[in-house]
């Protein structure tokens, strides 16, 4: 019987642990999006000019009932930075306007914003969540503390890339509908990774990869953006659809600003439903729960090793299928992880966050006890030497 990890191209002499950096594709789906790319090549005016709306209109309404979503609602965009780009590149900020964030976002998002801000004399402001957390409500309530009168924006992410916390977004994103404040959040972990209902969750604008947990191929992200806000968003690209001129023709102005952007591989985006078939298909609930307990186990397993308390109750719903754990301090961080990957071929990021050094260990249905064994008896290995 064919094994997960066999439908998937990874180097099998590497327990890859870092699916959430760039993804991994299953060969079914990478068949489909080379089959895509071949008939784009077979006749491309014909494809891009007489076809490719209504196969990008089939691509959102698949990704808009994975995400219960309409799919005018939703456009697609090489990745979620793209996304968040195109929002805080949107907003008509001014000097003394503030945009609140966390101090657990994504580098890439927060220069967005920063670059944003500075142009407009605005302030981009990290308002701190301690360590560890105890309930999703308490985070709520620390992160509101930093809302003042001159708030315009939050931004937040869902699952956080560094510490890999799942904040209370909806709480936060209600909170903020109440207030007149905007929200963009940053799901660039959640797609695949948790169930998504863009209406629960409550935010004006969505910016999420189908390429990491989704397992689409590279270059499949979205922007979702609610019916009453769409008028806020002008696209990065100015190009055919701009204008109302029937050239390409949706049937949603806002997805006609920003679906062309010129000449373009739309091979990825096209082959998200094959990646979302491919989940029905394989039972990824159940897949999904095989994963989060394998991380369960890391978590606990690395807090026997290190004597460090865990970022976050192991069963309160923090984390999935990734999760971040503490290391002690080690004086040559990259070194550490060189050694992980040269000596026992680990592929896992360790990292630096707010003067601290951790390890970030993703989950995913090619991934095995065995795995987390190799991870838990090279660390065993290597950390005394890397701190001693």
């Amino acid at each position: 019987m064919t094994t997960i990890r066999e439908l998937f191209l990874l180097d099998p002499d590497v327990v890859f642990l870092n699916h959430g950096s760039f993804g991994a594709t299953p060969l079914p789906v990478f068949e489909v999006y080379q089959a895509w790319q071949r008939r784009l090549e077979r006749q491309p005016v014909k494809f891009l000019i007489r076809e490719l709306t209504d196969r990008f209109r089939v691509a959102r309404q698949a990704l808009g009932g994975y995400l219960h979503a309409d799919a005018d609602d939703l456009v697609y965009v090489p990745n979620a930075t793209v996304g968040v780009n195109i929002v805080a590149r949107s907003l008509a900020l001014g000097p003394g306007d503030e945009v609140l964030t966390s101090d657990h976002e994504y580098g890439a998002c927060n220069n967005a914003w920063e670059c944003v801000c500075g142009k407009a004399g605005a302030s981009y402001l990290h308002q701190p969540i301690p360590l560890p957390v105890r309930s999703a409500e308490e985070i709520a309530d620390q992160f509101w503390q930093g809302v003042t009168p001159r708030t315009r924006a939050i931004f937040l992410s869902h699952i956080t890339s560094p510490t890999a916390l799942r904040l209370p977004v909806e709480t936060i994103c209600r909170r903020a509908r109440q207030a007149g404040i905007l929200t963009c959040v940053d799901g660039a972990h959640a797609p695949g990774q948790i169930p998504l209902d863009m209406e629960a969750v409550g935010a004006d604008f969505y910016a999420g990869n189908c390429h990491k947990w989704l397992m689409a191929p590279k270059g499949a992200g979205f922007l979702y953006t609610r019916r009453d806000r769409q008028s806020l968003i002008e696209s990065l690209v100015v190009s055919w659809g701009w204008k109302d001129d029937g050239l390409f023709t949706s049937g949603s102005r806002y997805v006609d600003r920003l679906e062309w952007s010129g000449t373009r591989d739309p091979a990825a985006a096209l082959s998200v439903p094959a990646a979302i078939q491919f989940q029905a298909e394989h039972d990824w609930g159940s897949v999904r729960a095989g994963c989060r307990e394998l991380a369960r186990q890391a978590l606990l397993r690395i807090h026997e090793l290190t004597g460090l308390p865990s970022l976050y109750p192991p069963d309160a719903g923090f984390y999935q299928q990734m999760v971040t754990a503490p290391l002690p301090a080690i004086a040559d961080l990259p070194g550490f992880k060189a050694r992980l990957y040269d000596e026992y071929r680990i592929e896992v990021p360790c990292l630096s966050w707010n003067e601290h050094q951790f390890i970030r260990i993703s989950v995913q249905g090619y991934n095995t006890q065995e795995d987390i064994d190799a991870l838990l008896q090279a660390l065993e290995r290597v950390l005394p030497q890397a701190t001693g």
